[in-house]
Parts: structure tokens; sequence; C-alpha cells
């Protein structure tokens, strides 16, 4: 299983229906993660750019890709993003073969 950190705008529609009915998007968040194979590990709404974020447990990339079509499909969201993430091991794993290939790469020169 990979983690990610989806994070979306919602939509000026979705805001209204929040407010005319408020509402926890947690257990629709879920349904819809566990319908490709994940799992929601936490759901935050935020200040700033994006109105909510999720870390999400998918178990490859093809799966948060097709969860994040579907909620893209869904027009609750005017825009968001998905960034795929790594466990601070896995981080220090990449630097230690990225220093084992170094040697191998040549910059460009001007």
């Amino acid at each position: 299983m990979s983690l990610f950190m989806f994070q979306a705008k919602y939509s000026v529609d979705a805001f209204k229906a929040m407010l005319k009915e408020p509402q926890d998007r947690t257990a629709a968040a879920a349904k819809i993660i566990e319908a490709v194979g994940g799992e929601l590990v936490s759901i935050h709404f935020c200040f700033g750019e994006y109105d909510v974020m999720a870390i999400i447990d998918a178990p490859d990339d093809q799966a948060m890709a097709a969860g994040a079509m579907v909620i893209a499909a869904s027009g609750a969201f005017s825009g968001g993003k998905t960034t795929k993430l790594m466990t601070a091991a896995d981080a220090k794993s990449a630097m230690e073969t990225g220093a084992n290939a170094a040697s191998n790469y040549t910059p460009p020169t001007g």
C-alpha cells in the first residue's frame, strides 16, 4: 500500500449544500476510497488554498487515480491535487540509492 495526500477545493454548489445541511463528509470519503481497495487514514478541513485534505492508504497509483477521477467527476470540487507520500525510511533508502547512482550522472555544463 502507498500513502497519498489528496487536497481539494469544494465547488460553490458543494459549499451551499453543506451550509444548508451541515454534514461530516468522512463516511462518504471513506466509502469511495474503500471501493478502490484503499483506506482513509484521516480527513481534515483546511484554511488556505485547499478546503479539504485527506491522507489515503491506497494499494497503488492506479487505485488512487481511479478514486480521484470519481471524486473529480462528481462536480463537488473545483480543483485539487494528489501527492504521493513516502515514509522517512523510504526517503532514506532513496537517498542511499541516489548516492550510489550519483557518479553515473554528468550535469550540463556551460
